[in-house]
């Protein structure tokens, strides 16, 4: 404890140094591009699409990622900032989900929905309904709502309903519009067609950690999430992680077949600090022994995609620098600094920082590019803001940031 006092006490000025230009980044970069640019002022909530070159397609379908995303953000937003401006954002969102997103006769919500707020895509996808629950649990968190803590209990219930796999554990990735087998059950048009990802079962646990922590807080008892927090980070450990590589396998059939040889590089770092954040908030020292191990092989494992230059590749089939690999790899390498005491993990952390400052962040528009090609051009040809490009790996990375940042001066 006396080594990584002082380490942190030489370390200071660049901390402090890092939480101001984040702090920067998302109070003027990052949330002013949304609040200024995509808010829909006619049909009411977000618009759904901004293209890479800066037209606003008003007519895009609504998709359910882009706004639990943009749920969670103002809301998280509002829990650190304390700005009520973050706060109307989030309240509006909240509602408009609640309207329009909601399927009011089967429960649950829908992928997508029209500019007129009409359901498009009808199906169940459990990483939106994950990702719904996220949004809503953060809220309650921040303001204490029981409507917000009522909808997301429900999605808890929905998803333990109807995805938990009985036979083998884990969760299936999607469902029709009444809860029945699906035949396409990816999640997007590059993903492979099997019954369970690594993605979706890391975007259950991280809703799961963010919702236990909302009860606890509200009070509530918490027995039955705390176990599927815990089978959760049993999934990941026996399942999920190559016990050869300590990269993320991305695709399996239901008895945990292992189906993909692709390394993801930012799922890899990501996964290494959201396990550890739900050991931690789950509170067991005994897991918490078992797991923080794995944690640093994962977070090393990841770095085989870092580059040169600070930044870190999507991943072994793709040397794109995407904007919210950059965000997940600077939370991860501080994240293993933070409570590691590993000083070349805060090296990584700065380095991925300060190539974002200088090539994703699009200071005349707002908000990050997309990504920067392997050649080193910026990529104008996906969305600046739509159904995958959210505020959420960005915003989130300058929350994290500040928070740990914070509680590691206050010590």
């Amino acid at each position: 404890m006396l080594a990584m006092r002082r380490l942190f006490l030489s370390d200071e000025p660049l901390l402090r140094t890092l939480c101001h230009e984040v702090q920067e980044c998302l109070t003027q970069n990052i949330l002013p591009f949304w609040l200024n640019n995509m808010l829909d002022t006619k049909r009411g909530g977000w618009y759904g699409r901004m293209t890479g070159k800066g037209m606003i397609k008003e007519d895009a379908p609504r998709g359910a990622i882009l706004y639990a995303r943009l749920l969670w953000t103002m809301s998280a937003a509002y829990r650190v900032l304390l700005d009520r401006y973050y706060l109307d954002a989030a309240t509006m969102t909240k509602n408009y989900i609640l309207e329009h997103f909601v399927d009011k006769e089967y429960g649950g919500t829908f992928w997508s929905i029209t500019a007129d707020g009409q359901p498009l895509d009808t199906k169940k996808q459990f990483y939106a309904q994950g990702f719904i629950l996220y949004g809503f649990s953060e809220y309650a968190r921040a303001t204490g709502d029981e409507e917000a803590m009522q909808m997301a209990l429900q999605l808890f219930e929905l998803i333990e309903r109807h995805a938990w796999d009985k036979e083998h554990g884990g969760y299936i990735e999607a469902c029709t519009r009444d809860w029945q087998p699906i035949a396409d059950m990816r999640l997007s048009a590059k993903d492979e067609n099997y019954p369970k990802s690594q993605n979706t079962h890391l975007h259950i646990i991280e809703p799961y950690t963010n919702l236990l922590r909302a009860m606890r807080k509200a009070g509530m008892k918490d027995e039955e999430l705390r176990l599927k927090v815990e089978s959760l980070i049993g999934i990941f450990c026996t399942h999920i992680l190559n016990p050869e590589t300590y990269h993320l396998d991305l695709f399996f059939d239901m008895d945990w077949t292992r189906r993909s040889t692709t390394e993801s590089y930012g799922h890899d770092i990501e996964c290494s600090w959201l396990m550890h954040e739900a050991t931690l908030v789950l509170g067991n020292e005994a897991i918490l022994n078992k797991v923080e191990p794995v944690v640093r092989k994962v977070a090393r494992a990841s770095e085989k995609g870092l580059q040169p230059d600070g930044s870190m590749i999507y991943e072994s089939d793709d040397n794109d620098r995407h904007w919210w690999v950059q965000a997940e790899a600077v939370v991860g390498f501080l994240n293993i600094y933070q409570h590691f005491g590993d000083e070349d993990a805060l090296q990584k952390a700065l380095r991925c920082w300060q190539y974002i400052r200088e090539h994703l962040i699009d200071h005349k528009h707002g908000e990050w590019y997309w990504s920067i090609r392997a050649d080193g051009s910026v990529n104008l040809d996906d969305d600046h803001a739509g159904f995958w490009k959210c505020p959420y790996h960005n915003g989130r990375m300058c929350l994290e940031i500040i928070e740990r940042i914070e509680s590691m001066l206050a010590k």
